[in-house]
């Protein structure tokens, strides 16, 4: 009955209210860049409809849970720490995916996808652990937090990903860098989102503050984005099959 009536609950937005405004925007965003991908489907050829089905639930994914952070912080002005963090931990694994996906062509084993997940796992619950449940040792937590980032980045960048994007070459390669692009770039603010918002070490030299808004920006870029880089892969891929 409770999450009924938080869910249905109108509030005013307030004109400098930014972090409200992102959060409106981002799910609107995210959700007609799902009703894009999934009404392309039929377009592509079978073996990158997968890819481009899985951006599409990435951005519903994220959509979904945009709708409830925004009338959270309408009812309560916090920052919906908890639901960024179940919004993460269901979507960063399945842009791990897409890595595999796009590089099966050159052969890539689901060990790589497993890898990739499992550090992705890691690298987001031991985030929550040192935001929410031990915040008191949050530079500890993040610290592995970031260890399992690097090891994604090390991955992608040079690790097996890397010679498997090589081999296959062409448009995977080209696609494969800007994603690596993305996660290197990218999905920076996210630590650095981490590190403002709590306390140890760093915060005599960052300080803290709130940063719901470029969370929020991010989120759209790095998703949608992604999504529209597989999109344009397999565009690429499907008329150099039909020509």
């Amino acid at each position: 009955m409770n999450a009924i009536l938080f869910s249905s609950m109108v509030t005013k937005m307030l004109p400098d209210d930014y972090i409200g405004f992102t959060f409106f925007v981002g799910c609107m965003a995210m959700m007609a860049a799902s009703a894009f991908f999934f009404l392309s489907l039929s377009q592509f050829d079978k073996k990158w409809r997968t890819s481009v089905l899985v951006s599409g639930l990435i951005t519903f994914i994220a959509a979904v849970h945009y709708y409830y952070m925004r009338d959270y912080w309408g009812a309560f002005q916090e920052s919906p720490t908890f639901f960024r963090y179940v919004d993460w931990v269901l979507t960063v694994p399945l842009m791990c995916l897409e890595f595999y996906l796009i590089l099966k062509v050159a052969g890539a084993k689901t060990n790589l996808l497993w890898k990739m997940v499992f550090w992705s796992v890691v690298m987001l619950v031991t985030g929550y652990f040192g935001e929410t449940v031990f915040s008191d040792q949050a530079a500890r937590w993040g610290a592995i937090s970031g260890a399992a980032y690097f090891v994604i980045v090390y991955e992608i960048w040079l690790g097996s990903a890397a010679k498997l994007a090589q081999a296959a070459g062409g448009d995977v390669l080209k696609t494969h860098k800007i994603l690596c692009w993305f996660v290197l770039v990218g999905w920076a603010i996210y630590p650095l989102g981490y590190m403002l918002g709590t306390e140890g070490w760093y915060t005599s030299i960052l300080g803290s503050g709130s940063v719901d808004v470029a969370y929020n920006i991010a989120d759209a870029i790095n998703k949608i984005g992604f999504g529209l880089v597989i999109y344009s892969l397999a565009v690429k891929s499907t008329g150099t099959a039909n020509s």
